[in-house]
């Protein structure tokens, strides 16, 4: 399984999914940009998409919902600690509430890995990361790897990016999406 991403705006990025209403794409909106989503065991319809190979997975990912996108910059000799460290970390979230589906997301062409977290709502998203579960996981990959392991995987600092499916508008009319 692949997903393939594209950002444009909200408007051409709806028009691209209706075209291809066929394929399994989601349009999200976030601060400033609109990204298409499209998750295929085929081929892309995107002209330069940025390309990913799901490499763990739980969950149906559905056109309604909050999406968080963990961005974390990985060295090539740090990869294989990244991926067996989160592949096996999918259990802890599966049953919180409010969960939706995960992605582990391989990059096929840069070093950004992504960790793709749906949920109905970012309430849901941040009782998730207060949680004790949260500080579980967390701890037990330092503990298993050893921080300092995990340290010299990173080529820069992680960032996270949400997306929500739905665009609502602010009372002077602009969008609001975060």
């Amino acid at each position: 399984m692949n997903i393939f991403l594209t950002s444009g705006t909200m408007g051409f990025m709806e028009t691209v999914r209706k075209r291809y209403a066929n394929e399994m794409m989601i349009v999200m909106h976030g601060a400033g940009n609109s990204v298409l989503l499209h998750e295929t065991e085929g081929k892309t319809v995107f002209q330069t998409p940025r390309r990913y190979e799901v490499i763990s997975s739980s969950g149906k990912l559905t056109e309604e919902g909050f999406f968080a996108f963990n961005n974390i910059p990985i060295t090539d000799e740090g990869r294989p600690i990244f991926e067996h460290r989160f592949q096996s970390r999918i259990e802890a979230i599966a049953g919180e509430p409010g969960f939706v589906a995960y992605r582990l997301l391989r990059p096929l062409n840069s070093e950004t890995y992504i960790i793709l977290s749906q949920w109905t709502s970012k309430e849901f998203l941040n009782l998730w990361l207060d949680s004790p579960a949260y500080k579980k996981m967390n701890d037990s990959i330092e503990n298993e790897v050893g921080l300092d392991k995990m340290q010299h995987i990173f080529l820069s600092a992680p960032y996270v990016t949400t997306y929500k499916t739905k665009v609502e508008k602010e009372q002077n009319g602009e969008d609001y999406s975060n």
